[in-house]
């Protein structure tokens, strides 16, 4: 996924502030994801659970990410100028609102942790927000390369 976000960052940097800083937020996004998970160059003690704060910081950057995509990004990329776009963006937006509600259920259950208590199923939880955010993250670069052919055409 880190490559992922590279890749879009070098084909769209300078390309607009909005996209610039949105990309730079998944990166740290995925940071953190990386380092919950135990992913190079992160690793950690397979059977450890994580620090409950560096579980409540990386839940804050989820909410940011995704709040940012759907109240300040979307709204920015949507330029619909053609039937194809349109018909584009309206078979994504349901896809990432399910990915919203991912997210969104992983923050319900691990941002208010109190102790290690909470943290039975993270793998697995972690693990399918992982995948989730993974198809999210290819579908708004599908919206940004829409927005950025059709801004320059």
């Amino acid at each position: 996924m880190l490559n992922q976000v590279e890749k879009a960052q070098q084909k769209w940097a300078g390309v607009h502030t909005t996209v610039d800083l949105w990309l730079q937020e998944r990166q740290a996004l995925l940071v953190q994801y990386c380092k919950l998970a135990g992913l190079p160059p992160f690793l950690h003690n397979e059977h450890a659970l994580p620090d409950v704060d560096a579980v409540r910081e990386f839940c804050e950057l989820l909410m940011d990410y995704v709040s940012a995509g759907h109240f300040e990004v979307y709204d920015k990329l949507v330029v619909q100028t053609t039937p194809q776009a349109e018909r584009l963006t309206e078979s994504l937006y349901p896809r990432i609102a399910d990915t919203t509600d991912t997210a969104l259920r992983f923050h319900d259950h691990f941002a208010d942790l109190d102790g290690d208590a909470g943290l039975e199923g993270f793998d697995q939880q972690l693990t399918v927000l992982g995948e989730a955010l993974e198809e999210r993250f290819a579908m708004e670069d599908q919206l940004i390369n829409l927005w950025h052919t059709e801004t320059v055409e």
